[in-house]
């Protein structure tokens, strides 16, 4: 499903309108998205690198898949839709928590969430579809604290902001 609308909410993530996804990125007005992080009984996120293709943060890794609930979609049915569609599988989600940023692109497109965060479990095989995902990898959260050190530029602006969430909600 391409979704063509994204829903404006105010800082309580209460929906005041809706507007056409890229006009939103346009104007940067506080709209709502989710990000969705898998993880394996080993404990070892799955992390997607961006197609080169897509609009914004093209070729950079960042958690298993993230996008926005259509109009009257549920930010769970949005994330289990997106998961399936980038990363061609589902599994149980929970929501952990959420967060608000905003941030600027080279290309003049303005990301301002409130991001849904939402983890999950898998342990089979799978089948990425390229128009979203390049390619992905199995990491350990250690390895992933080591790379967001070494190498920040090469993940995107959320998956930095989300990423010491997840590990904290992961180690209370």
């Amino acid at each position: 499903m391409n979704i063509s609308e994204v829903i404006l909410v105010d800082e309580l993530d209460n929906e005041i309108g809706r507007m056409e996804k890229m006009e939103a990125h346009l104007k940067g007005l506080l709209h709502r998205a989710f990000s969705v992080f898998i993880f394996d009984r080993d404990g070892r996120m799955l992390l997607q690198r961006r197609a080169f293709q897509k609009y914004h943060s093209p070729g950079l890794w960042t958690n298993t898949c993230c996008s926005h609930p259509a109009p009257g979609e549920s930010n769970m049915a949005a994330a289990t839709r997106r998961l399936q569609e980038e990363m061609g599988f589902t599994c149980t989600l929970e929501e952990i928590g959420s967060f608000t940023y905003r941030t600027a692109f080279d290309n003049g497109l303005q990301e301002y969430e409130f991001d849904h965060l939402f983890t999950g479990e898998y342990n089979s095989k799978f089948e990425i579809n390229p128009d979203e995902v390049d390619s992905y990898k199995w990491l350990s959260i250690e390895e992933v604290d080591k790379l967001l050190q070494t190498s920040p530029d090469d993940y995107t602006v959320w998956f930095k902001i989300a990423f010491p969430i997840v590990k904290s909600y992961l180690y209370q």
